[in-house]
């Protein structure tokens, strides 16, 4: 018999409640990116829907905030790796990659590639039909600059 699906790994993170965070902080990043309101009243919407929905509260706020505080860092960063300007970027794939570059460059803690398969099955899902190509190709790069030792790294 498989563990239960929302069984935490032995380091205490759960897998499940993690991707629902992400797909709560991609929508909450959206509506911040679009309306530019107040952090905390995207972040105050959002964590009452995600309520219903079992997820990783404190890691949807961290990556929420994060983005919003350290957005100009992030967006200086994506640059070398976009063929466009970061606000010429389809909404939805500027708020997963806005996220990804967080993950990568201030949550050390979760492994690339995590976050880059994460940020394409997000893209997938709510980006445009090719636009998860799109985040894979600036991420990689990305990747292979920010966290050099973890993505030329051969697999074990």
């Amino acid at each position: 018999m498989s563990r239960h699906p929302h069984s935490p790994r032995k380091d205490g993170v759960d897998p499940v409640t993690r991707a629902r965070a992400r797909r709560r902080a991609l929508q909450a990043v959206y509506a911040w990116q679009m309306s530019g309101g107040e952090v905390g009243q995207v972040i105050a919407q959002f964590a009452h829907e995600q309520a219903h929905e079992i997820a990783d509260l404190e890691y949807f706020e961290d990556l929420v905030r994060g983005v919003v505080r350290h957005r100009a860092d992030l967006d200086e960063a994506l640059l070398p790796y976009l063929d466009r300007t970061v606000e010429e970027v389809d909404p939805i794939e500027r708020a997963v990659l806005r996220i990804a570059a967080y993950e990568l460059r201030h949550r050390i803690d979760v492994p690339y590639r995590v976050v880059l398969n994460e940020a394409i099955e997000t893209s997938k899902r709510f980006g445009a039909e090719h636009g998860h190509t799109y985040v894979n190709g600036v991420l990689d790069h990305a990747a292979v600059a920010w966290r050099p030792a973890e993505a030329t790294a051969k697999p074990r």
